[in-house]
């Protein structure tokens, strides 16, 4: 899953949640980005492909329990999942 340029770009989207205020626009209306996560839309413009291409990404990471939702209104937000981005390193630490 994470060997391909597909792999490279959850990577990166990964790697840019841990930190969102570092690496996305502050939004007006929705708080802290940590905490209410990021738009599709606004990991679309990071990556610099179409909406979407990201929704694709975003997905496949939620399913795979990497990413949490919530829904703002009409937008789907994405935010990281600690405790499972950590379960599954220990996994990878152990060989499977």
């Amino acid at each position: 899953m994470m060997r391909n340029p597909s792999g490279g770009m959850r990577q990166d989207i990964l790697e840019w949640l841990k930190d969102p205020a570092a690496h996305f626009p502050a939004e007006r209306h929705h708080g802290d980005l940590a905490e209410t996560g990021v738009t599709a839309r606004a990991v679309a413009a990071k990556l610099g492909v179409p909406r979407r291409t990201a929704a694709a990404h975003l997905d496949l990471l939620s399913r795979l329990g990497l990413l949490r939702t919530r829904r703002i209104r009409c937008r789907t937000r994405y935010r990281r999942d600690e405790i499972r981005i950590a379960e599954v390193a220990r996994l990878f630490e152990k060989g499977w």
